[in-house]
């Protein structure tokens, strides 16, 4: 896994979410604001989390809710746009996750040359968005025709507000994912965004997958980073970063900071 130094220039990398605001076209747009103030929030998430210390960012159209399946494409134009904006403030590697459309994220990686994308590429699922079935072998087809061999693939195998259609032991999803499609990093999830992940199925998965890296993706806290980071290879950290810790604020920098001095102690 010496390639996850060769990307985010440390072991145990934090990958922090900029989570942007209602884009056009969502049920919350503001369209008096406009792309202008999310474009300006996006900067002040992102600046904050990249002054506080984190490894690496991972944009993603969080308030794009309720979520689709299939991603309209003025919601990928409109992320393009605030990453854009932002390039050439970017110090850090980057990644993207188009919710919950994995050829709109590889899109996305395309037009930004993002360093990674985090999505759901396996398995079927009940959901609150409805049957989430996947095609990984056309997902993996896209990657190759767009020329993004070098772009890393974090799969979630534990989706949010989701569960597998028939009930599997999670250590044998995390095999068979790896076997068949094999990815870069598993990522293992809570409920929901801010949701903490259950570190009993977190070393399940990581027990089970001893030369694939396994990042904890959601419901990382200050108090809970170092225990967590002693199992996990690596982490997706977004809720905890934002003021009082609720996920609809922004981000607030000294607890990016207090945070990563914690990841410091532990690595």
């Amino acid at each position: 896994m010496k390639w996850i130094k060769e990307v985010f220039k440390t072991e145990k990398p934090i990958v922090a979410m900029c989570h942007l605001q209602a884009l056009p076209g969502d049920p919350a747009y503001d369209a008096k604001g406009g792309m202008a103030k999310i474009v300006e929030m996006a900067r002040q998430d992102f600046l904050a989390l990249q002054e506080g210390g984190v490894d690496a960012v991972m944009f993603s159209n969080e308030f794009s809710l309720p979520y689709l399946k299939k991603v309209k494409p003025e919601t990928t134009a409109a992320m393009a746009r605030v990453i854009g904006e932002l390039k050439s403030e970017i110090r850090i590697p980057y990644g993207v996750n188009v919710l919950w459309d994995p050829y709109a994220s590889l899109d996305l990686a395309a037009a930004v040359n993002a360093k990674f994308i985090r999505e759901i590429m396996s398995g079927v699922y009940a959901s609150d968005f409805g049957l989430w079935d996947t095609d990984t072998g056309d997902i993996y087809r896209h990657k190759k025709a767009l020329e993004l061999d070098d772009v890393k693939m974090l799969f979630n195998i534990v989706p949010e507000s989701a569960r597998y259609l028939v009930e599997r032991p999670i250590e044998e999803i995390a095999k068979t994912t790896v076997f068949n499609n094999k990815p870069d990093v598993i990522c293992v999830s809570g409920t929901n965004a801010g949701a903490a992940t259950d570190v009993n199925v977190l070393k399940k998965v990581k027990d089970a997958l001893a030369d694939t890296a396994v990042f904890a993706n959601t419901g990382c806290r200050e108090e809970t980073i170092e225990d967590i980071l002693k199992i996990a290879d690596g982490a997706v950290v977004g809720t905890t970063f934002k003021k009082d810790g609720r996920f609809e604020n922004q981000v607030d920098q000294e607890r990016v900071l207090r945070f990563m001095e914690r990841v410091e102690r532990s690595r």
